[in-house]
Parts: C-alpha cells; structure tokens; sequence
C-alpha cells in the first residue's frame, strides 16, 4: 500500500485528491498548521474525514516538515498548501509569500535530507503566466502581475531547481481555473452560483462583481486531481498545463449561470468598482496538449457543464468519479 502526504489536504484539491488516492489504495495522511482545530469541513462533505491520518505541521518551519515527513515515511508528497486567493494577495503580499516560496523550500530540502526517492507534485497556477492572448503551454514565459502569482512563479521555479540540481523527482502542475461545490465563496465562480442560486430561490439580493471582461478557462476540479496523480506516475518528473482549453468572460459566465436557472442576469449583478484589483489579468488561455498526449488526460467538463454541476449540487455534493 503506496502512503501519500497531502500538503494543504483540507482545500478543493486536497479534498478531492485524497478521496481519489483513497480509491487507488492509497493510505493518505493529511496536514494542516493546527489539526486539532481544522474543521476538514471538506473531508467530511466528501465522507472520507475518518479514512485519512491528520497531522498538524507548518510548511514554514522546517523542523515541523521534517519531522511529519520522517514520521510519515510517504512514497509521495503532494504540496497545495499556501495562501490561495489572487485579490487577497494584494492586501497580504508577505504571508502569501512566505506561505507558498519557504513552505516549498522546507518541503524539497526535507526530501533532500530524508530520501531522495520520494515523489514531490508542487501546485503551480495558470497565475504565472499573466496575460496569454495565445493559448499557453509549457514554454510560455511567466509573467506575473500579482503577489500570488509572482510567489507561485518563485515556487515553479525552485522546484524545476530541485530536479535539476539534485535529481528529485519533482513536477509542477500548471492548473488553469478550476471549480467545484467545495470551493469557499470568495472565488468568484462560488460567489456568482451559490447568489443566483439564491435568488432563484426568492432571495432579493444583489450580486455584486467587479470586472466582467476577464477571460478565464474554467474547469472541473475532480478532473483535475486525477491529472495531478497521473503526473505522478511517470518514470521521469515533467511539468504540466492542465486546462480544458475552452476560455471564456466572466461575463459569460454569469449569463450562462442565470440562464440555466431561467433568470435575467441584468436584473440581478451591479458592478462595484471598488472590487476591482490593482493589476488583474485580461485574458487566461491555455493549450493542455501536452497532457493530452503524454498523460492521455483530457477535460470532458467546460464551462457550461461545469456550472450545471455546480448549481445541481447545492445540498448534494459531487464525488470525485
């Protein structure tokens, strides 16, 4: 039975991915900085909180890394752990930072240290590239234009240092957006289904969004982990764009959102200003060919069934298939 640490296990993937290793065999252990007090709401959304060994640790402190990892003995560690949301970002430059470059760094020197023949997946982000008016891929330059994505850059490239430097088996996933009922409601596509879901309902309330014109690809997050854990099975570490390869404004997803729910979004949204960032991207476009062709991995879900699933979901929760 192959042991997995999941770094960061009580978000959307995490969750998710431990739901998938577990169906693999897996024994997964999970972390986060306190475990005694984590709700691993998620864990237990997806009924599989009592299948999972949880441990607390600190990805910025080394000793802490160590330790679990020593204790643990995995044959792979899966790293999801940092500060996750792009617009907080802006208002906690440092804490975003620190939690995704130095819990990176402890994470590949522990391995360094203890075994180099453990497996090591790194979440990367669709982030780095910044504006991609052409479809991205594994070339592409990074160009950052935000605290989470210049730290997830820094992050990227540690690990490719690690391979390079030390022979590791060490890879980084490019996921483009990624959506799913676990997901908090301050990413935008919560915030948009669970309102309009609402005021199908009867709820008067306003949804209030910023920038309509952004261009994002939106996926399916069960679809994603299992990318993830296919990149983790190949005999030599590679680095990969996971994406659906279908972009569209948020514009259209709000529209799309509304009209399956036989609304008018125009009644409903007012755009405030105020929630708009500092410097934002324009256009997210992705081209996942390379995973199509080397992990044979390729999103069934786009936008439209994405939203679909999510809105079904309300109440019921979707198992990761």
């Amino acid at each position: 039975m192959k042991k997995a640490l999941i770094v960061g296990i009580s978000g959307q993937d995490g969750s998710y991915l431990a739901e998938l290793l577990l169906k693999k065999g897996y024994q997964v252990h999970g972390t986060s900085r306190d475990a005694q007090l984590n709700s691993f709401k998620n864990l237990h959304k997806l009924g599989i909180i009592d299948q999972i060994a949880l441990h607390s640790m600190s990805p910025i402190d080394f000793r802490s890394v160590l330790q679990i990892i020593k204790q643990v003995e995995p044959e792979e560690i899966y790293n999801l752990s940092g500060q996750s949301s792009v617009g907080l970002s802006f208002d906690q430059p440092v804490e975003t930072f620190d939690s995704i470059t130095v819990g990176t760094i402890n994470l590949l020197e522990a391995i360094r240290f203890s075994n180099t023949s453990i497996k090591f997946y790194n979440a990367s982000s669709s982030e780095c590239y910044g504006n991609s008016d052409n479809p991205a891929d594994e070339n592409t330059p990074f160009m950052p234009r935000s605290p989470y994505a210049a730290a997830k850059a820094a992050a990227h490239w540690i690990v490719s240092n690690y391979r390079e430097a030390y022979s590791i088996y060490a890879c980084s996933g490019i996921l483009f957006n990624h959506e799913s009922p676990l997901r908090p409601e301050r990413f935008v596509t919560q915030k948009v289904v669970s309102t309009a879901v609402r005021i199908s309902k009867g709820s008067k309330e306003k949804l209030i969004l910023g920038n309509l014109g952004v261009v994002r690809d939106w996926g399916w997050a069960p679809e994603y982990v299992n990318a993830i854990y296919l990149m983790m099975q190949l005999k030599t570490p590679e680095d990969f764009v996971i994406a659906s390869g279908k972009s569209y404004s948020l514009q259209q997803f709000v529209e799309e959102t509304f009209k399956q729910l036989n609304l008018n979004w125009k009644d409903h949204c007012i755009i405030d200003e105020n929630l708009k960032r500092p410097a934002d991207l324009s256009v997210s476009k992705a081209n996942p060919k390379k995973a199509n062709d080397i992990l044979s991995w390729k999103a069934i879900y786009k936008m439209n069934d994405v939203i679909s699933l999510m809105i079904e979901s309300r109440g019921n929760y979707i198992k990761c298939k």
